[in-house]
């Protein structure tokens, strides 16, 4: 019995199962498992673009938005494309409403002196923190030399005269143009003020200010066409719902192979099998950050059974071939055949599902991105992994004989 299980530890096979084990515990440790709104709370933003764009354009719009809202403080954001017209926005713990203004504006800035244009967006090299005192607030900022040349130029002998800044052509303020400035000469320091009713809207209006210009403008408009939003609770109960489930199908599985096969050596082989595919899978989302979310969880669960259904048809295969003599490694590739055509059919089926699901973002149909993902990478697992494991100590260990 030593040499069998000496002879099956040294096997490759068996030995690339227990590293990746290992290391899928470890990433899952280290780097943690990405969990999807819906378990976590969070919000999730829709925002459709004026028009269809190229790649580039779509790039620029999603480094815009990820920019805005990591200045702006929120935390776990991702903004990614949806199509040529479409920008889907997940914010975990954050309510819509606190960076919608941030989000559905194109932050183009403009100083206008009469009907004149004398600064630009492109003009600002870097913006300074917000001062606020009491209810008034200002945002310094630096411009171009170019810029403040041009601006220098237009405000000569206009002393008293307004500037009006406008910010996605609201009027934000207008100060007047000292008798410093109106000499002509340069100044590349220039700020931006303003007073409200109370010092925290002063300290949103600034901050909301300070994002926009030091994350430029979006080179479309935008507009938001959909918000929804999960609490942590309902997360919570998602998460309950979903490891019930989970325990549910293990029970379920539990009770059809004892009561198949009636003897422990082959339930627990199958079962050690499975769960180090769940590790293995874990980790490898961890790895890849991809978000484990209810949809995702139903594809685990799908790998999973497809999994076990795998490792019956070797067994039966094998226990099949006894009562005739062939030979182990026959009737193990018999079951390999079947196993392989049961993939290959069950990805094909999946991959279409993924690329509409990635087209369409994380609504609607999209939603199942995330099931047909899961599901594939579990299967891959599966086949080139954990069942060539399975199968070996089938034949190692002569599950089965007479």
């Amino acid at each position: 019995m030593n040499r069998k299980v000496s002879k099956f530890l040294k096997d490759y096979r068996v030995i690339l199962l227990l590293v990746l084990v290992a290391g899928s515990i470890a990433a899952v440790s280290t780097l943690g498992i990405q969990q999807g709104l819906d378990l976590k709370g969070g919000s999730l933003i829709q925002i459709q673009l004026e028009r269809p764009v190229d790649a580039a354009t779509m790039n620029t719009v999603t480094s815009v938005l990820d920019k805005r809202l990591n200045i702006f403080g929120v935390k776990d954001v991702k903004v990614r494309a949806s199509g040529d017209q479409n920008v889907i926005v997940e914010i975990a713990g954050v309510q819509p409403d606190q960076v919608a203004n941030i989000v559905g504006t194109p932050g183009k800035f403009e100083a206008r002196i009469g009907n004149e244009t004398v600064l630009t967006g492109a003009d600002i090299v870097s913006v300074q923190a917000p001062i606020i005192t009491g209810n008034e607030w200002e945002v310094p900022f630096k411009l171009s030399t170019a810029g403040a040349k041009r601006f220098a130029e237009a405000a000569r002998g206009k002393a008293g005269q307004p500037v009006n800044m406008y910010l996605d052509d609201r009027l934000i303020t207008s100060p007047e143009i000292s008798p410093e400035v109106a000499t002509g000469k340069p100044t590349t320091d220039v700020r931006i003020t303003g007073t409200e009713n109370s010092r925290e809207e002063a300290e949103a209006q600034a901050k909301e200010i300070e994002t926009l210009l030091k994350s430029g403008s979006l080179p479309v408009k935008v507009k938001i066409v959909g918000v929804s939003s999960v609490s942590a609770e309902l997360g919570r109960q998602f998460a309950e719902g979903a490891l019930i489930a989970g325990l549910l199908a293990i029970l379920a599985i539990a009770a059809i192979l004892i009561i198949r096969y009636r003897t422990p050596i082959l339930v627990v082989p199958i079962f050690m099998t499975t769960l180090a595919e769940l590790i293995i899978i874990l980790g490898a989302a961890a790895v890849i950050r991809w978000n484990i979310d209810l949809a995702a969880i139903a594809g685990i669960l799908a790998a999973i059974g497809t999994g076990v259904d795998d490792q019956i048809i070797i067994t039966d295969e094998v226990l099949a071939g006894e009562g005739r003599r062939t030979r182990r490694k026959f009737r193990i590739k018999d079951a390999f055949f079947i196993i392989f055509a049961s993939a290959g059919t069950l990805i094909a089926a999946m991959l279409p599902l993924a690329y509409v699901g990635f087209s369409r973002g994380a609504t609607g149909i999209g939603l199942l991105s995330g099931f047909a993902f899961t599901t594939v990478l579990g299967v891959l697992i599966g086949v080139f992994i954990t069942r060539p494991v399975y199968a070996k100590f089938i034949e190692t260990f002569n599950v089965g004989r007479r």
